[in-house]
């Protein structure tokens, strides 16, 4: 443990008081003022007074990374029998999964239970201290409840877990005390243990909340692969994302926003140019009896009259590209933008049934978001 550098210029002046911890500093260096009551207090002053620069922020920084990342790798430990028990429960369970917990730990409850609904194994979350206060109504028979606690042998904790085995719950505790009341408590136990946290004195939950919330992908990981849930499957639950629109969004939900750009081979180049600038998609299909033959974009335009032809006798099947690039409107967002990317393009013309539907501009793939 690291203790206090007492410098000329730097006066340490210790109250036994009854104020909470006070830093400041003045010109003759840094004073602190604090209740040194407690061993908690001292431990945690002496840890930090010293922090100053740069290199010891640092320190304390890797020091933090370090203590997580370790706690971490002994969790490898931890995923025995218990744990696949665990997770064929859960696959089996024919209610819901409810996962609670107290402080912190509700936290990283909260976070799991985000973590198993978007991956296709539906879970709430009861706060421990409402649930004994009227939110143990929730839980159903069937359901398992999943409890998650470091030391185990908070009271309200010790009060929820008897009343959890009366409803006849299943519950899994999720516990970094394995001779806890939690543990003793509870049908299937999932280790978390640390062997320390990653602040002096171990005040402040770091290492153990974070073991808890690798331990929670772990249970969701496993269970996604089990069940075998594909990406698919997950763009369903994701349909505002980015991810999700990548996965559903198609063709045949941008092209109706669009004007329908068309002209005839024999059309006159004037008509060809009010076409693609009224219809404000840089491009035009030129359709013969209905039948797409080709298409037109400014850029051809643009590239003929700086070649100088004669544009007074020029028709659109003089100009037109035909066998143009087209998508079916089941074809993904994504893909047209591949397509796209693949011949140097910004419009698609969207073909069904060799009939001509309409225009994805690659401007309505962005402002969805796609990328």
């Amino acid at each position: 443990m690291p203790t206090c550098d007492i410098k000329k210029n730097r006066t340490l002046a210790i109250r036994n008081t009854m104020d909470f911890p006070v830093i400041k500093k003045n010109h003759v260096g840094l004073y602190c003022k604090f209740n040194i009551k407690t061993l908690f207090e001292q431990l945690f002053f002496q840890h930090y007074c010293i922090v100053n620069t740069a290199k010891d922020i640092q320190r304390i920084a890797l020091s933090t990374i370090d203590d997580e990342y370790h706690a971490i790798g002994r969790l490898k430990n931890y995923i025995d029998a218990s744990f696949v028990l665990a997770v064929r429960q859960i696959l089996n369970c024919k209610g819901r999964i409810v996962i609670t917990g107290i402080g912190k730990s509700a936290l990283i409850a909260g976070k799991i239970v985000a973590t198993f609904n978007s991956t296709g194994t539906p879970a709430v979350f009861m706060h421990a201290a409402d649930a004994i206060h009227g939110d143990l109504g929730i839980v159903q028979q069937q359901d398992i409840v999943i409890c998650i606690s470091n030391s185990g042998n908070s009271p309200e904790v010790k009060v929820l877990t008897p009343m959890l085995k009366t409803l006849g719950a299943s519950l899994i505790g999720m516990v970094g005390n394995t001779s806890s009341y939690l543990a003793s408590q509870s049908d299937i136990v999932i280790n978390t243990t640390v062997e320390k946290e990653a602040t002096p004195g171990n005040p402040a939950p770091t290492c153990s909340t974070t073991a808890q919330l690798v331990m929670g992908d772990a249970l969701a990981m496993s269970i996604l692969h089990c069940r075998g849930f594909t990406v698919s499957d997950f763009a369903r639950y994701h349909p505002g994302g980015s991810l999700g629109k990548q996965l559903y969004l198609k063709a045949e939900n941008l092209y109706p926003t669009n004007a329908r750009p068309a002209v005839t081979p024999d059309d006159d180049i004037r008509t060809l140019i009010v076409e693609i600038s009224g219809k404000r998609l840089g491009v035009t299909a030129v359709l013969d009896n209905n039948n797409l033959v080709g298409i037109i974009t400014d850029g051809d335009l643009r590239r003929m009259l700086e070649k100088g032809h004669d544009v007074n006798h020029l028709k659109a099947k003089d100009i037109m590209t035909t066998n143009p690039k087209t998508i079916s409107g089941k074809t993904l967002a994504v893909d047209a933008l591949q397509l796209m990317r693949q011949n140097n393009i910004t419009q698609l013309l969207v073909v069904d049934d060799n009939e001509y539907k309409g225009v994805v501009h690659l401007h309505d793939i962005l402002n969805e978001g796609i990328i």
